[in-house]
């Protein structure tokens, strides 16, 4: 069997984070910790590429600005899809994007709206993703049942690293 292309593990990651609202940004702090945060996913087509809108006062973006490697996690667990996604952060400016992304739901958070100078994109070159897929939750207790009682490894779904 050969190995997946590019595109398969892109659309593979893409069909699993399409519906997920938010995820958990992680970046590193000044004093070398990891903090996670909740932002909203931007509805655009995964193409390698995570977009998301920070403030520029924010410790993530300030975390961005020195330390670009971050994390990128979601989850579904009702389906029981697990996303974790590195990547390398960056700050662009391009009022076309934010064009392209901005929607009134933002307007909560900067008191200028659109036109707020504290508005700052954040892009995420995906390196690599890990996803794990189980087949719901019975059937994963099951497995993990059967495990305990035979002791035997627990076979709860499937789990792949890609490159991306």
């Amino acid at each position: 069997m050969s190995e997946p292309s590019h595109q398969d593990n892109v659309k593979k990651i893409a069909s699993i984070i399409g519906d997920v609202k938010f995820a958990m940004l992680t970046t590193v702090t000044a004093e070398g910790h990891m903090h996670s945060r909740p932002m909203t996913t931007q509805q655009t087509e995964f193409d390698g590429d995570l977009w998301f809108i920070g403030d520029k006062r924010s410790e993530a973006v300030q975390d961005i600005a020195a330390r670009p490697q971050v994390n990128v996690s979601y989850s579904r667990p009702d389906k029981g899809e697990y996303v974790s996604l590195n990547g390398e952060a960056s700050l662009p400016t391009d009022e076309a994007k934010l064009d392209e992304l901005w929607s009134d739901f933002y307007k909560a958070y900067f008191e200028g709206g659109r036109e707020d100078p504290n508005i700052q994109l954040i892009k995420i070159h995906a390196n690599g993703a890990e996803y794990w897929e189980s087949d719901g939750k019975i059937r994963t207790l099951f497995q993990m049942a059967k495990g305990a009682v035979t002791g035997k490894q627990a076979h709860p779904g499937s789990n792949e690293t890609v490159k991306l």
